[in-house]
């Protein structure tokens, strides 16, 4: 199993980013997705869950109306559109998948929302 995000970057508050996460090694199409963040001297937080199909999406209150999560199952990528980004927003973003009651993480990708 590997993911491997990315997309992250410098950006003004205000902006857009949007990350991608590449699955291999497993069937992607199966298996929920989830899209955590971690920010300096914080544990790390749910962003959002996507489902299999990426018809069911959870967002954590502090990211609802500004990010989408998307999934493209023939691609075997998960995205997460970010828009009016904030200053809170900076963390290390990453792609999570449960599979077989294993956890699997990508590397992360840095984002950091500053003027």
């Amino acid at each position: 199993v590997q993911l491997v995000e990315s997309g992250g970057g410098l950006v003004q508050p205000g902006g857009s980013l949007r990350l991608s996460c590449a699955a291999s090694g497993f069937a992607f199409s199966g298996y929920a997705m989830s899209w955590y963040r971690q920010a300096p001297g914080k544990g790390r937080e749910l962003v959002v869950f996507i489902s299999s199909a990426g018809r069911s999406t959870n967002y954590a209150d502090s990211v609802k109306g500004r990010f989408t999560a998307s999934r493209d199952n023939a691609k075997n990528t998960v995205y997460l559109q970010m828009n009016s980004l904030k200053s809170e927003d900076t963390a290390v973003y990453y792609c999570y998948a449960r599979i077989s009651s294993y956890d699997y993480w990508g590397q992360g990708t840095q984002v950091t929302v500053s003027s």
